[in-house]
């Protein structure tokens, strides 16, 4: 063979062996993608660290979640990103603590939707899909209005179906939902609204009056259906659900033939009339509210059954947990008969523990230990760096964040204690807060100047029954020092004293 001719043999057997390799390399690289988990976060809305079986619940019933529970690890001491909705999202999707977010307390834009995460801002959702996830969001959002930076199609989701709007939210019987960029009609003529009374001259004993607070067309359906189609559509490469449902935040409505295995207890349950305000009217609100976890419970029992058949179960980890502590409005929720948060203190609004500490499950099969419970002090700054380090994109974590990867807490149960968890929120009166190992120091009331630390013994009190302030002043002016140095200052949602620009207009939800 001549060496004219050999030479053109020789480039070509080369061209194979180094594009051959490039090909496997690339095939090894797509199968390792495939290969990743997929993760589905599922967010209650307004649920109490006691309204779950597994975490001690004795009247509603939540089958599904239970055997979640019990296939999986319980965090005990978990906290919400801040004490209501918006800035414990924000949290949740930026890894950065109420010290450092950008949203710090709910706040309304018209004609919908909250204030919104700047483009600047990086979340869960853009990460996940930069390492080849596909994201979806169902539910609820709140952190940025249709077409605005903070719209979750402009923070990393490809898909979104559900209220963008937290105050849309307040109803489960809307006229429209959206679907991406779309509102999607709802059979619900007229809309059912989240806030209403009773008509004048209605017999507020008459269960017919509350007729005109049902709707035929219930949004949580909608919302879980939407998730259902994602995961099926999705089934073939790695995907990132975030489902943070509505339920089982008020109003009260619920479908009526889900009220009947409560309503067969017989608890002297007095009707809500909305006279002194609130949400919308309801004959039975004890049933009611626990009809309405129920179906947030069978919500759920639909996405795990659907991972079952799809055979996505063991290469899926499955994280639930709650935006807040139950509601303060003790007319529509009975937290006390319902014992929402035990023996703590607070409710939503609140940085005690009953507003902050909520129920979270974590279910990994093979590598989360299954019936497990943990006292390690986490919180939801903390799931940023956890799920990129599940998917195997710990060197993306990026380096600006407050949270920590809980990673070896999942894998091996045991994990070096936190440095600190800090919360502030401005709305409420003001409060701040900070743990340090078994000590919290509070403080309320800051938007009056009234900065008095409270120092309790979580390890002693869980109940925070016991102000030790008195006696440990220099754990006090520690606490106080670390509190004022840790924080960033927030032009848009000043605390104060720290902070002197007060701002107006803030509502709560």
């Amino acid at each position: 063979m001549s060496r004219l001719l050999a030479f053109p043999l020789v480039l070509m057997a080369l061209f194979v062996i180094t594009f051959g390799d490039v090909e496997v390399q690339a095939s090894e690289q797509d199968q390792q993608k495939k290969d990743r988990p997929n993760i589905v976060f599922i967010l209650a809305d307004d649920l109490g660290y006691r309204e779950l079986g597994c975490f001690g619940q004795t009247k509603i019933r939540t089958p599904h979640l239970d055997q979640l529970a019990a296939e999986g690890l319980c965090l005990t001491q978990h906290y919400s990103g801040n004490a209501v909705c918006a800035p414990s999202r924000c949290v949740l999707m930026t890894g950065r603590d109420p010290g450092h977010a950008w949203i710090r307390n709910n706040s309304e834009m018209q004609p919908e939707g909250q204030k919104p995460i700047p483009a600047s801002e990086v979340t869960i959702a853009e990460l996940l899909k930069a390492q080849g996830y596909v994201t979806g969001a169902f539910g609820k959002w709140g952190l940025g209005g249709p077409g605005s930076e903070g719209d979750p199609l402009n923070q990393g989701f490809d898909r979104f179906f559900g209220y963008n709007c937290q105050r849309h939210a307040h109803s489960f019987y809307p006229d429209y939902l959206w679907s991406d960029s779309e509102r999607i009609a709802l059979n619900n003529h007229p809309p059912v609204p989240g806030h209403a009374k009773l008509k004048a001259g209605d017999d507020p004993a008459d269960p017919r009056s509350y007729d005109a607070f049902k709707g035929q067309d219930y949004a949580p359906d909608r919302i879980r259906e939407a998730a259902l189609e994602f995961i099926t559509e999705n089934k073939e490469r790695p995907f990132f659900l975030y489902y943070p449902t509505t339920l089982p935040h008020v109003a009260l409505h619920v479908p009526d033939d889900e009220l009947e295995p409560y309503l067969e207890l017989g608890w002297n349950d007095a009707p809500f009339t909305a006279a002194d305000g609130g949400y919308t009217p309801h004959f039975t609100p004890r049933a009611a509210y626990a009809a309405m976890i129920s179906h947030m419970d069978r919500d759920i029992g639909a996405l795990l059954q659907h991972l079952k058949e799809l055979r996505l179960e063991d290469n899926t980890v499955v994280v639930f947990s709650s935006d807040n502590g139950t509601t303060h409005l003790e007319q529509e929720v009975d937290y006390e008969f319902f014992e929402s948060v035990g023996n703590l203190r607070g409710l939503k609004g609140s940085l005690y523990e009953g507003g902050v500490r909520v129920p979270t499950i974590v279910k990994w099969p093979g590598r989360v230990t299954a019936g497990t419970k943990s006292d390690f002090v986490s919180g939801f700054e903390d799931w940023l760096p956890t799920l990129l380090e599940i998917a195997g994109a710990e060197e993306a974590v990026p380096e600006v964040l407050n949270g920590i990867s809980l990673f070896p807490l999942l894998t091996t149960g045991t994990q070096k204690e936190r440095e600190l968890l800090y919360r502030e929120f401005p709305g409420y009166g003001g409060q701040q807060s900070l743990r340090i190992g078994r000590w919290k120091a509070i403080r309320q009331n800051l938007e009056k100047g009234l900065v008095k630390t409270e120092l309790y013994d979580l390890v002693a009190d869980g109940p925070e029954a016991q102000d030790l302030a008195e006696q440990n002043p220099a754990i006090v002016q520690e606490m106080e020092r670390r509190m004022a140095e840790y924080r960033t200052p927030s032009s848009l949602f000043p605390l104060r004293p720290y902070d002197a620009k007060a701002r107006t207009g803030l509502k709560k939800q």
